[in-house]
């Protein structure tokens, strides 16, 4: 084999192992994506079972223990609501009327299945995407901007 095809074989096989470094790392990276959602959102963006964030405000008088343990709750950006369960322990700072955003999945008819449940730390933060769809709707009451 002369050098030069030598060379070119090299070159073909480190192309060839580059191509599938960045494929596999691509196909691991999808399934890592979660996009954001917000309730008037999440039946035309999430597609069936795929995970997402679903971001709003907690319903007033909506927060209750299901007969399985699981805390339901609704979360509304101001054009839809949508009922969240989460079979585990809210964080500290969840509150009725407070901003949050729920990472789960959701299956048409049913209640959003949350896996975990973020609240926000202080009186003036919201996530970004959650004060951007309130303020879309004309809900934002927060005077610091997100």
């Amino acid at each position: 084999m002369r050098r030069r095809d030598q060379r070119l074989l090299m070159i073909s096989a480190a192309g060839a192992v580059l191509v599938l470094a960045m494929t596999l790392t691509f196909m691991g990276l999808r399934e890592s994506i979660v996009f954001f959602v917000a309730p008037s959102e999440l039946a035309e963006k999430a597609q069936a079972g795929q995970r997402v964030r679903l971001g709003g405000l907690v319903v007033e008088g909506t927060v209750r223990r299901g007969e399985d343990g699981a805390m339901l709750f609704a979360v509304t950006d101001g054009a839809a609501q949508v009922e969240v369960r989460y079979d585990g322990i809210l964080p500290d700072l969840f509150r009725e009327g407070q901003g949050i955003v729920a990472e789960g999945s959701w299956q048409p008819g049913h209640a959003f299945e949350a896996e975990r449940v973020l609240a926000k730390h202080d009186e003036t933060y919201m996530p970004r995407e959650v004060a951007e769809a309130l303020k879309q709707r004309g809900e934002w009451k927060g005077d610091a901007p997100p």
